[in-house]
């Protein structure tokens, strides 16, 4: 155990010293009406953000321990295969067993992935009552939807409900031959607990295919593990069960689970195929699930968002425009980069080689989205509310006590306009 701290703490005090010049971003705030001053530490420490405190929060769910156990060389060490990867809880305190090469964490989390596999195990049916279902995806909790040993970390959708299913992507990926890991010694990071943020960025990834073998998503899986490998905490959100847009469905365990992840996330990943020049129908109809406003709280505004679309033909921008259209409404600022992906069925392997995509330019604008909206998100999402705070709605919450729904104000313009007859 004193020796793998003693590796991790050289790693890190290492990497700290090699990114002092990298430290060109300035970010400022100390309350909710003043700057934050803090600096944005880059660093390029293989499988994500390495915190040293012990009060620190981060939702990098693999922890690495390096094959080699030389000092000599910082090179050898950032570049040596990994010999575990686990899933672990931020909060929890971890304990290392270099006898069977596993680490256990505490009860927060227990699930322990293999070293020639990524994930967690397969889920059962969460519940044989569909009220208690229902609840356990509600956001009454937030603590509780937020904490990762939430039944929807998961490799696979409860097969009732479909719920669940969060880590669908990190199925069957195997670490010595999974390109993300390749390169991820030359992704550049946010050490996220030292930034206004504190916490690694929260990022729901959505795609709109039904299909079994759909490219849009197969690429959203690709950019999950790549947020992933980049420190954030990913969800996966799967379309199948949810039903057609019908307010009398509101209460359905896929609309509540949906609307739930919006408000946890602190930014959206959008993936799309374009089909007839335009996103699909299983795309639009997760966007019109998620309500502009409940009541007083505005799920998406002030949310970053990431749009992708994959095309069967020649490269075409029609879905990412359309994406973005959607994101402007939803109040959502959105990363300038995109990524658009020609003849999809030429960049990724076979299903039988995992579907992975080759490497080629368009990977490699992937990975450039992917990076680029990491970082964007960490510095947007501790600022979103005093950017979207707007003197209209300062004004009708000193009026009403509250902001109203769209039906409480026609509701009283109705009212007033009788009155006044």
């Amino acid at each position: 155990m004193k020796i793998f701290s003693s590796i991790l703490n050289a790693v890190v005090n290492l990497s700290f010293h090699q990114s002092q010049s990298h430290h060109r971003h300035l970010y400022t705030s100390t309350n909710n009406n003043s700057v934050f001053l803090s600096r944005l530490v880059l660093q390029n420490v293989r499988g994500g953000a390495i915190n040293t405190s012990t009060n620190t929060r981060s939702s990098n769910y693999f922890l690495t321990e390096s094959s080699s156990t030389s000092s000599s060389s910082s090179s050898s060490r950032a570049n040596s295969s990994s010999s575990l990867l686990v899933a672990s809880t931020p909060s929890s305190n971890t304990v290392a067993n270099t006898t069977d090469k596993t680490i256990t964490t505490s009860s927060t989390h227990k699930t322990i992935c293999s070293s020639s596999s990524i994930g967690i195990n397969k889920m059962t049916s969460i519940s044989n009552n569909d009220d208690d279902a229902v609840a356990m995806y509600k956001y009454d909790d937030k603590d509780a939807f937020a904490g990762l040993d939430h039944p929807g970390y998961s490799l696979e959708s409860d097969p009732k409900h479909f719920a669940g299913g969060w880590l669908a992507h990190r199925k069957g990926v195997k670490e010595d031959t999974c390109w993300v890991k390749q390169i991820g010694p030359k992704l550049t990071r946010y050490e996220y607990t030292s930034l206004p943020i504190g916490r690694a960025p929260r990022i729901l990834v959505l795609y709109g295919s039904l299909r079994p073998t759909s490219f849009s998503k197969k690429l959203a899986y690709e950019f999950a593990r790549l947020l992933e490998e980049l420190g954030c905490d990913v969800r996966t959100y799967n379309p199948h069960g949810l039903p057609v847009r019908e307010p009398s469905l509101e209460n359905h365990i896929k609309v509540q689970e949906l609307r739930s992840l919006t408000q946890w996330s602190d930014g959206h990943m959008w993936v799309s195929p374009e089909m007839h020049g335009q996103i699909t129908g299983v795309f639009k109809n997760q966007i019109d699930w998620i309500p502009l406003n409940t009541g007083s709280i505005r799920p998406t505004q002030g949310k970053t968002c990431c749009v992708a679309q994959v095309n069967g033909g020649s490269q075409s921008f029609n879905a990412v425009n359309t994406l973005r259209l959607l994101a402007r409404w939803m109040r959502m600022p959105c990363v300038t980069n995109q990524s658009s992906v020609p003849k999809a069925w030429m960049e990724f392997d076979g299903d039988d080689a995992g579907g992975r995509m080759k490497e080629s330019s368009y990977r490699d604008r992937v990975v450039d989205v992917a990076e680029e909206f990491a970082k964007f998100t960490a510095v947007m999402a501790p600022v979103s509310e005093e950017l979207t705070d707007r003197y209209s709605e300062r004004k009708e919450k000193e009026a009403e006590g509250r902001l109203l729904t769209q039906a409480e104000k026609e509701t009283k313009q109705v009212v007033n306009e009788a009155r006044k007859a």
